[in-house]
């Protein structure tokens, strides 16, 4: 009787067995279902246009080219708001995107010039460019992720208007240098961003 008692119970542990192995069986992936090749995260993604939601992390393609935004920062004069972003583009010059509502958004592209190394008159030229001073005044910012400059401060600014979209302008940070930069004007159709993050779409 004892025998017999120990049969059965081996009988039902092997049972057992046999069911929890065809139940995981049943539970994998089959050879379909398993990741295949590495994909492009960005290959269905189609951006966004909104330029006014970018902040660090952030990518932006513009021009064939793809910018990283390393930082940002955030001016304000009296009443007034506008934003500038670093870009990376890979190459190790320094580009900039302002982005601002006066009252309808404008956005510039903006690089480093060594052409002039200061404000000057009511027009200036540069690389046989007519410019025609547009305004200038102080601002306070404050700074997000990388942008070389201190966490906060003020910038004083002259602005200067060119032909075709075209831009100059020059900033000195909390009394240093100026700081001279030739820009162009965004076509906003061509431009999209990548948000980091994904609590915007």
């Amino acid at each position: 009787m004892t025998e017999l008692l120990l049969v059965l119970i081996l009988l039902a542990v092997v049972a057992v067995g046999v069911v929890l192995y065809l139940r995981s069986r049943q539970n994998r992936p089959s050879v379909d279902e398993r990741p295949g090749k590495p994909v492009d995260p960005l290959a269905d993604h189609q951006g966004v246009t909104d330029i006014r939601t970018v902040r660090a992390g952030d990518m932006i393609d513009y021009g064939d080219q793809l910018y990283f935004v390393r930082g940002s920062l955030r001016l304000t004069e009296g009443g007034y708001s506008w934003a500038e972003h670093f870009l990376d583009d890979a190459r190790g010059s320094r580009v900039w995107v302002s982005v601002e509502e006066d009252p309808d958004l404008e956005v510039v592209l903006w690089r480093e010039t060594d052409l002039v190394t200061e404000p000057g008159g009511k027009t200036m030229e540069v690389g046989g460019v007519t410019y025609r001073k547009e305004e200038d005044g102080t601002a306070t910012y404050t700074s997000e992720g990388t942008t070389t400059v201190a966490e906060r401060g003020s910038v004083e600014y002259v602005d200067y208007e060119g032909p075709e979209g075209k831009a100059l302008s020059f900033e000195r940070f909390d009394g240093g240098k100026w700081e001279a930069g030739l820009g162009e004007s965004v076509a906003l159709p061509a431009l999209r961003v990548y948000p980091a993050g994904s609590d915007r779409t």
